[in-house]
This record gives C-alpha cells, structure tokens and sequence, in this order.
C-alpha cells in the first residue's frame, strides 16, 4: 500500500516532534530533516543500546492530555496547540519516511486522554500495524502509560526494542508535589516490575526477534524538592529489583500558565552530575552511600562525582598502576572499562615503568595523575626526570 504524505500531516507531525523535546530518549542531539517540505519535523542523531547510530524519530502519537500534572506544558488546563494521529494514519506517514531513509527508527510516546488503558491501546496498535502490516524491523521505543494493565505491557514487549516508564520523581511525597493524580505505586513502579517478572519468567521466543527489550525510566530534576540523593537511590535500587538498564534525567524548567511557573529552574549541571553518577553506580562498582553529598543530599556542581570521591580517598594514597585491581581502577578519574581493559592486557606482558608512553598511548591523562603511582613514581616525579 502507498500512504501518501500531506503537508497537513508533516505540520501536525512537526508539532508533535517539538512537543516532544522535554522527553529525554537514547543519546541524541538535534538534527533537522534534509528539505524539501519536512523541515518542520525534529528527528535526533541517536546512539541506540547496542552502540549503533541511527536517525530517530521522537514524537507523540497525541498531545492532548487530561491530566493536569503541576510542571508539564501539556497540562489539560493550559491553551496550547495541539495535535493528534489515528495509529493507522501515523504508522502509515512512519512508514514512508523510514522507506525514504528519513528515519531509521522511532522513540513513540502519547499525552494521556481518555484514560491510560485507551490511550496505551492506540500505542500498541501502531506498534503492531508497523510491525505486521508494513513488516517494519528497525528500532522501535514504546513508552509506556501511567496506570495500564499487565496484558498491555506484555503485549508492548513483544513489539518493542525498548520500553520506558517516567517515575517522573523518585518517592510518594515528591511526585503529590508535581503529580498528584498519579499514584507511584500503583501506576508507575508496577509496570516495571511486570517487565522485569516478564524477563525473568517467560521464554524470550515470545519477544520481538527473539529478545525481551530494555526497560528505562525518566525524573524530573528540581520541579518536586526530591534530593540527588533520593533520585539516585531510587535508581539503584530499580536497576538491581526492576532490571532498568537506563536513567535519563531532564532539568526542570518552568511553563506559563502551569502551578509552577514561578519556581526556580533546575541548574543544568544537576542534571548531569546525576548522569554521571548513575554511570558510576551502574558501570564502575560505586555505591550510593560512597558518593560525595553536599547540603541537602545534593551533589557537587563544580566538581564530578568520581574526581570529588578520588580527593577524598586517593590524593594521599595513590593506586599503583601495576598492582591494582579492576574495581580499584575503574575509581581512577580518567580511567574507563575499555582504558582498564588495555591497562590489564599490557599489565600481563610487561611491566609499566613510564608515564609518558602510557599517556600517548592515550591511556593517561592529566585528570588522572594526581591519584596513581607508576612503578612505584608519582607521574610528577617521573615527569621532571626527563
């Protein structure tokens, strides 16, 4: 079947793409369509789970919501535009632009109207008509809805690569303060607990291509009064129980017309220190309690979490290049997985006596010479041998 594309369409899909910019997906930036009529849609350069590149699509099936949640610009009392796709009609406009090499894949969300089951419904029948009427294979992000049934998840684990749900903040208390007519319980933290009891119980043979996707999760840093410490213990906590393999974080700011639109905006370096911190309680063996808060349970904005950890626990004992182990290296500021993967492998063939061969084999930097001994020297010391 040949869909057509109507300008009438690109516009609606063009509003939807921007509406849709607060919802962080994968790792992405901006980039817009080449031209010829579809410059008004947003599509990001995305970096998917398994390292792969691709042209993502991120847009809402609907904007029209009937909740009134306290920070969100699609609250249903504010008067803004506003648009919306019948599952057919979307899936059939997706599917001409991805056969045109527009895009490559689809992060689908939807404000909630007429209840979180319909509105998961719609979701769900354009992941199917994607993937049974027009055999779409590529890569597929379903969110799912606050308040849906068990079936509807297990059905969207069939059909996606990747499910999110937004917790939106980290306790009972924080989320009352920005959305009230949503219950954490009940509403959020259920569906990823159904995923993760999906994963662990039934037979991936059931699963889109043979595999049960990734599930993530989304806060709202700075609308609710939640600490870093909460949002990150919440995190740790649904990555060891609920399996999650991501956190995205979006910085509170607020909207006109919304309950708060005079609270102060979260400071963007909030938001990524709590980046790197997920990252370093995921991938570096870190644990809530060893991360360094200020004030009121938040972190460090001068500083990151790793290095601030390192001046208080390696300034003044130093790692030994050639005897620690990987946890202790992995501590190093400076050093990731794949620099300690080449550090160990050199480790079994000789013994590293020089700083300056280390650092242009580009496994040292200057970030990380103030807290490691190479064969028994201190970098500085070697350094001023030459």
């Amino acid at each position: 079947m040949c869909y057509t594309i109507h300008m009438s369409d690109i516009e609606r899909l063009g509003l939807l793409t921007r509406q849709m910019h607060l919802e962080p997906a994968e790792d992405s930036h901006l980039d817009p369509l080449p031209p010829g009529g579809r410059e008004a849609i947003t599509i990001k350069r995305a970096i998917l789970p398994n390292g792969k590149r691709i042209k993502l699509l991120k847009t809402l099936l609907s904007s029209y919501c009937e909740k009134n949640c306290h920070y969100c610009p699609f609250r249903s009392q504010r008067d803004i535009p506003r648009a919306a796709f019948t599952p057919e009609d979307f899936a059939g406009l997706f599917i001409s632009l991805y056969r045109s090499g527009f895009v490559e894949g689809i992060f689908l969300s939807s404000s909630i109207f007429d209840g979180a089951v319909r509105t998961q419904d719609k979701l769900l029948d354009t992941a199917a008509i994607l993937r049974e009427k027009y055999h779409y294979e590529g890569y597929l992000h379903l969110k799912i809805m606050p308040g849906v049934e068990r079936a509807q998840v297990e059905q969207a684990m069939q059909l996606a690569d990747r499910l999110s749900v937004n917790l939106e903040a980290p306790h009972s208390d924080a989320l009352a303060n920005i959305a009230p007519q949503k219950d954490l319980e009940a509403d959020l933290l259920a569906p990823l607990k159904w995923i993760e009891d999906i994963r662990s119980s039934i037979p991936p043979d059931q699963a889109w291509q043979c595999k049960w996707p990734s599930s993530t999760t989304q806060f709202v840093v700075g609308a609710a009064g939640e600490s870093d410490l909460d949002i990150l213990t919440t995190t740790a906590h649904l990555h060891k129980n609920s399996g999650i393999s991501r956190a995205y974080f979006s910085s509170f700011n607020p909207f006109q017309d919304t309950p708060l639109e005079n609270a102060l905006p979260s400071h963007p370096r909030r938001e990524f220190r709590l980046y790197q911190a997920f990252f370093l309680l995921r991938d570096y063996g870190f644990k809530i309690e060893e991360l360094n808060y200020q004030g009121k349970g938040n972190l460090t904005l001068d500083k990151d979490p790793k290095s601030s950890w390192a001046d208080l626990h390696l300034l003044h004992k130093p790692i030994e290049i050639n005897h620690a182990p990987r946890e202790q290296l992995l501590r190093i500021p400076g050093l990731g997985p794949k620099r300690v993967e080449i550090i160990l492998k050199l480790r079994r063939q000789e013994r590293l006596n020089s700083y300056t061969r280390l650092k242009k084999l580009r496994l040292i930097t200057d970030k990380t010479t103030p807290y490691i001994l190479v064969d028994g020297k201190s970098p500085a010391r070697q350094l001023s041998l030459f």
